[in-house]
């Protein structure tokens, strides 16, 4: 069954992989990030979101930021051996690990995600597609949400609402756009083999169709 959800917010990052350090991000919301956004309305292990469509109903806009990020992590390793000593605590002094660095992001973003889902062998026997499709438009109309749905980051906090009518495309983004490369999606089905899928995003009058994961479009 399927859903139109509106989002939108001051500022996006939908970071590309392929930058490093300074981060930079993609000219629209990739399906991930949408389906990121989905997930924290209403997630059910019984049902899995897929993004089918996502419609660009502002103007593509960059601006130059400064963020203060955290640039060490913790290893399992070093948790595995701290737990193995006694009077040790686990923790990262942010004062010492904090840094700024630059990011092109995204300003005054709104869009359209059409969704489906699925129903998954996790689903119980009383749950059904009609169930989880009402849940879902109440928990839109109630503005309810499971975390605070973000924009790639959680700085960017986005607004959602059930779309009943998508916004007419902005004038300079009317005909076709080739956007290049994009991340889909992750492929989980090893948990010790993680792998990035893209596809080849095209946008024609505003509107990008999401390929299914297992189309012949979909690079790993």
């Amino acid at each position: 069954m399927s859903i139109k959800v509106e989002v939108w917010g001051d500022y996006a990052l939908f970071s590309r992989p392929e930058m490093k350090v300074e981060r930079v991000s993609y000219d629209v919301i990739t399906p991930s990030a949408a389906r990121g956004i989905l997930d924290s309305i209403f997630y059910h292990p019984g049902m899995r979101w897929y993004v089918d469509r996502i419609h660009v109903c502002s103007p593509i806009r960059f601006t130059n930021i400064r963020r203060n990020e955290v640039k060490d992590t913790i290893s399992a390793r070093k948790v595995k051996t701290l737990m193995e000593k006694q009077n040790e605590e686990i923790f990262l002094a942010t004062t010492e690990s904090i840094q700024q660095r630059a990011a092109m992001v995204l300003t005054n973003v709104r869009y359209v995600i059409e969704a489906h889902f699925d129903m998954t062998d996790k689903a119980n026997p009383s749950d059904n597609p009609g169930k989880f499709q009402e849940m879902m438009r109440r928990r839109l109309e109630k503005g309810q949400s499971y975390h605070q749905p973000c924009l790639g980051v959680r700085e960017f906090p986005a607004n959602c609402k059930l779309c009943e009518e998508i916004p007419p495309c902005p004038g300079e983004l009317l005909g076709e756009r080739d956007l290049g490369w994009m991340l889909l999606d992750l492929d989980y089905r090893d948990p010790k083999d993680i792998k990035p899928m893209f596809f080849r995003a095209v946008m024609k009058d505003g509107v990008i169709e999401v390929p299914p994961l297992n189309s012949q479009g979909v690079v790993k």
